[in-house]
């Protein structure tokens, strides 16, 4: 034989699992999908996971503060600006189990471990049909490392760090093989000294440096049953207490989680997988009113328990069809009962009120997705869900603490609903490199029993709960385009002789194909209805109807629907990778995010959306460098936004610098150096109306190890 073949390249794409609860190649998903691989997770320069993920500027967290000083009640996820509350109005699952709060929908970043991370997947505007309810702005799913752990992969890692203002955290991954099936044990322990949230023009002497401590244990038991099937057993205790800033205020959270899942191999082009789990929790927090002078606080009130249970399920099938179809369906189910139990107006001394207050919250749902090519360049997606929710139990019952005297003893009528969530995609790629997609979905989320019923301070600011909020509906859209160009490796070509005295050439990559350039450009839109907002309803001193007593330069608030908001935008993103050690990328998000019509508040029309910035950007870059030193630098912009909903207060533009260095002594066995806020930026996170500005985490620098064997 004699001539000349060229081995062909093949590019193996990552599933994405999160837009349709289906394996799916990037390239047939018609909705944005953001990855972010394990190696980049730790290479990220930041403390928290939170912080790493907001390096795409479409994913924001509620008044710009990550896990490392955020209240839990704050850490909500917004993806491009649809959900600036502690509410998220994102879906946030670990292994499919969804990590938002039972009771406020809040996300407790501290649960989620960082080694022990896989992948993380975002869909902003999308899956809301696959997830129903809480995934009205869209889907992260935080992937773990298999418990099954090919041979050839890492089976344990662990890491350890330490740094500026006393912090400390280690992270522990196990897997070890039991008998047919593999155990996996993860855990975490992290501790800080804190940092002041105050601004130092107006720090006083009651304020303190906001702690923090949480730790957390998780195992998890995977085994075959028989040859077609998998089981996987998972439990997870996670605690953690903070402190707010001054000698009082502080709060607490426990968990304890147990689930279990089965999953059927393929078998005569159809699998299909079912989940089940059940959570149990407790929040505790206290808040004061702190005097003009910040000299001294007083107690306001004491929520002394907020106790929590949730238990959920969920069955997908996925049939393939001939010629590349595909369809899934399934169903789920969530039942959430939670309760605030509070202490509240303090006089000589003590507490005189007590007020509990809470409910139960049911949401179920049914849906179908199909993908079809429709020719050799396209491919088209539709999807359908039907949920049907009920809020039942509602209740708020406020009595005098020594008399037992009775003030209020509200029941509320049980209420309940459906909410249909269609779905429709389309991707075209003419040739290899380029694609042309759109989507566009309706989706709904329900108030949480936080939003229904438990009233919250901040300072001097009071916010009133509201038992007759709506359901929140949207419809969202998007088109996008994507350029990709490819590095081609040179050959080798080798000779073989043959027996026969022939020739034989053969050519070798000697690398597989990586991208060389990225382009990509998405416009969006989101047309919200029955948007829930934190509305001003009235200006303290005084005494007022539904927030009761407010101190000078206090703000009463109440959650209020908005009739229609509206978020359009668009996002830029690049990456050039010229050579294999370098690579850079820039993201830009240009955001209108709006109040269009507001019957409980025309003033608010036209304003800018609370917590929403216009305009942000990320430049990052990660380079292996000689010497076997890796630099992750990254610089983010964060352009001003509003406080409030009147726009009053206004937060100015950041540019935060970041930077991680490591380089490993041995195979198994790396060093890492990571300086979050470089040049100690201001980052102004909250300001009040009497002008207490609060400020995000300053300068921090962490060292440490991390080991993999």
């Amino acid at each position: 034989m004699c001539g000349q073949a060229r081995a062909q390249i093949v590019t193996l794409a990552a599933e994405v699992v999160s837009a349709a609860r289906l394996p799916q190649a990037p390239e047939h998903v018609a909705a944005t999908v953001r990855q972010i691989e394990r190696e980049a997770l730790q290479a990220a320069p930041t403390a928290t996971l939170d912080g790493a993920l907001r390096a795409i500027p479409g994913f924001s967290l509620f008044r710009r503060s990550d896990s490392f000083t955020a209240n839990p009640t704050a850490q909500g996820v917004s993806l491009r600006g649809l959900g600036p509350s502690g509410a998220s109005r994102s879906l946030v699952l670990l292994d499919g189990v969804p990590l938002n709060d039972p009771f406020g929908g809040w996300v407790a970043w501290s649960k989620v471990p960082r080694e022990g991370l896989a992948r993380v997947e975002i869909v902003p505007g999308g899956g809301a049909t696959a997830w129903g309810n809480a995934a009205l702005g869209g889907v992260v799913q935080l992937l773990t490392t298999p418990v099954a752990t090919p041979s050839w992969r890492p089976r344990n890692y662990a890491s350890a760090m330490a740094g500026s203002f006393s912090t400390r955290s280690a992270e522990l991954l196990s897997s070890q093989p039991v008998g047919r099936g593999t155990v996996q044990i993860l855990g975490r322990a992290f501790t800080t000294n804190g940092v002041s949230l105050i601004a130092p023009e107006r720090r006083g002497a009651i304020d303190i440096d906001a702690w923090s401590r949480h730790r957390w244990l998780a195992a998890r038991w995977r085994t075959p049953i028989g040859d077609k099937l998998e089981f996987t057993a998972t439990a997870r205790g996670f605690e953690e207490s903070r402190g707010n800033g001054t000698p009082y205020t502080r709060n607490g959270s426990r968990e304890k989680l147990l689930s279990a899942s089965l999953a059927a191999a393929a078998e005569e082009n159809f699998a299909w997988h079912a989940v089940a789990y059940a959570q149990d929790q407790s929040f505790a927090s206290t808040f004061s009113g702190v005097n003009a002078t910040r000299s001294a606080e007083t107690p306001a009130s004491d929520q002394f328990a907020v106790p929590a249970t949730a238990f959920g399920a969920e069955w997908t099938g996925v049939w393939s069809h001939g010629q590349g179809a595909r369809t899934s369906a399934g169903a789920d189910v969530r039942m959430v009962r939670g309760q605030t139990r509070e202490h509240f107006t303090f006089a000589a001394g003590n507490f005189t009120r007590l007020r509990v207050a809470g409910g139960k919250q049911i949401v179920g749902g049914l849906f179908a997705l199909h993908e079809r090519p429709l020719t050799g360049e396209m491919t088209f997606t539709a999807g359908a869900r039907l949920d049907r929710w009920a809020d039942t139990d509602g209740h708020r019952r406020e009595t005098d603490r020594a008399a037992g005297t009775v003030f209020r003893n509200d029941l509320y009528a049980d209420r309940d609903g459906t909410a249909f969530s269609p779905s429709a995609g389309l991707v075209w790629q003419p040739r290899r490199g380029f694609r042309v997609r759109g989507n566009a979905q309706q989706a709904f989320r329900r108030p949480t029993l936080n939003e229904l019923h438990r009233p919250f301070r901040q300072g001097a600011n009071v916010t009133e709960a509201n038992a007759a909020l709506r359901t929140e509906r949207v419809t969202s859209g998007e088109v996008g385009a994507e350029w990709i160009a490819l590095f081609h490796p040179p050959f080798i070509i080798p000779q073989q002789t043959l027996p026969t005295g022939t020739i034989l050439l053969q050519s070798i990559p000697m690398q597989a194909a990586r991208p060389l350039l990225t382009l990509a450009v998405t416009g969006f839109r989101n047309d919200l209805r029955d948007a829930v907002g934190n509305v001003t309803i009235a200006r303290g001193p005084g005494t007022f109807p539904i927030v009761g007593t407010l101190a000078a330069g206090g703000l009463g608030r109440q959650r209020l629907n908005l009739d229609r908001t509206r978020t359009q935008g668009f996002e830029l993103s690049a990456k050039w990778s010229p050579i294999a050690a370098f690579t850079i990328s820039a993201d830009a998000l240009f955001n209108d995010a709006t109040v269009r019509r507001a019957a409980v508040a025309p003033g608010l029309v036209g304003k800018q959306i609370a917590q929403v910035p216009r305009r942000s950007a990320a430049l990052g870059a990660t380079w292996r460098a000689p010497g076997q030193f890796t630099f992750t630098p990254r610089v983010r912009w964060i352009g001003r936004q509003f406080e409030d909903d009147e726009n009053l207060l206004r937060l100015g533009e950041v540019v935060v610098a970041d930077l991680s260095v490591s380089r490993p002594i041995t195979k198994q066995i790396e060093l890492f150096l990571t300086a979050e806020n470089l040049g100690n930026a201001r980052i102004e996170t909250g300001r009040s109306a009497d002008g207490v500005v609060n400020v995000g985490t300053p300068r921090l620098v962490l060292g440490g190890v991390r080991g993999r064997w």
